[in-house]
């Protein structure tokens, strides 16, 4: 007689209900919990609350967002907005085991975005210490304290950390990003200095500007010229830090025909105007 496969086990299964003055300052983690997924593990919504972070401790299990499925091995990181239509599941020929922790807090959407996780909702090469946070969490939540909501807050930023960590190690940011904004993104990184408009950017995607607008807005949290300034400025940084040239010199190099506009910039930015930068940064090197 066949044997029937293993159901799915929850290890660890915990609620909380964060009260509203740690909601508006904290990220807060309403569930959580560690399971042994079965062939039967099969999680399907058209939205929720909350954003899950899935971590894949042994097996195999899948993400479906937007249409697409991802497969989540061991040792990778899952992002799903929960907002939107989704589904995750276990591999039934290698189901997964998996710590999650669904949470909700300010500006999930916006780092979401930035990291693009509808498209690319799993995160490979997250420093080896980030399913520490899990546990750490669990804990607190178990074991509830006054000073437990901020810790709990610090754990879940440590796993958003590992999640840009993670984009950043594999060179993944660009190709993290709408498959529209790739072009006009890696010409704005490799042509900073050249005189760029929304348009010329837009054509590149080939949307309208006001569509190209919105979707980088909501991808980056920026505008796409906010966004080039800002990639000038990190430039202008690097080259007064170690070149003898001019400031003058050094602003048309970053793209700036006007010094004054470029001081000007440069202390929007940074708090500083680029003579300071560029005496402090010395003072510092030694």
């Amino acid at each position: 007689m066949p044997i029937p496969p293993a159901a799915t086990r929850f290890v660890v299964s915990l609620f909380a209900t964060p009260n509203t003055a740690h909601q508006e300052v904290f990220y807060t983690v309403p569930r959580a919990g560690h399971l042994v997924g079965g062939a039967d593990h099969h999680v399907e919504r058209d939205h929720f609350p909350g954003h899950e972070l899935i971590w894949c401790l042994a097996g195999k299990g899948w993400v479906q967002l937007q249409g697409k499925r991802h497969e989540v091995a061991a040792g990778e990181l899952a992002w799903i907005n929960c907002s939107k239509p989704h589904s995750h599941w276990a591999d039934p020929a290698d189901p997964w085991e998996v710590y999650w922790l669904r949470i909700e807090g300010p500006r999930l959407e916006s780092l979401s975005q930035m990291l693009s996780t509808d498209f690319h909702p799993v995160f490979s090469g997250c420093p080896a210490d980030a399913a520490a946070v899990y546990p750490e969490v669990f804990q607190r939540m178990q074991h509830p304290a006054p000073e437990s909501p901020a810790l709990i807050h610090v754990a879940v930023a440590r796993l958003i950390a590992a999640a840009f960590c993670a984009r950043a190690s594999r060179g993944e940011a660009l190709e993290a990003a709408p498959p529209v904004l790739r072009k006009p993104l890696e010409w704005m990184r490799l042509f900073y200095f050249q005189p760029t408009r929304v348009e010329d950017l837009a054509e590149m995607s080939g949307l309208s500007p006001s569509h190209f607008n919105r979707l980088f807005k909501r991808t980056f949290g920026t505008s796409p010229i906010d966004w080039l300034r800002r990639e000038r400025i990190s430039q202008a940084k690097r080259r007064l830090v170690e070149s003898r040239e001019t400031i003058k010199q050094i602003a048309e190099q970053v793209g700036y025909a006007d010094r004054f506009f470029f001081s000007k910039d440069f202390k929007r930015y940074t708090g500083t105007t680029p003579g300071e930068f560029r005496a402090r940064e010395a003072q510092n090197r030694h």
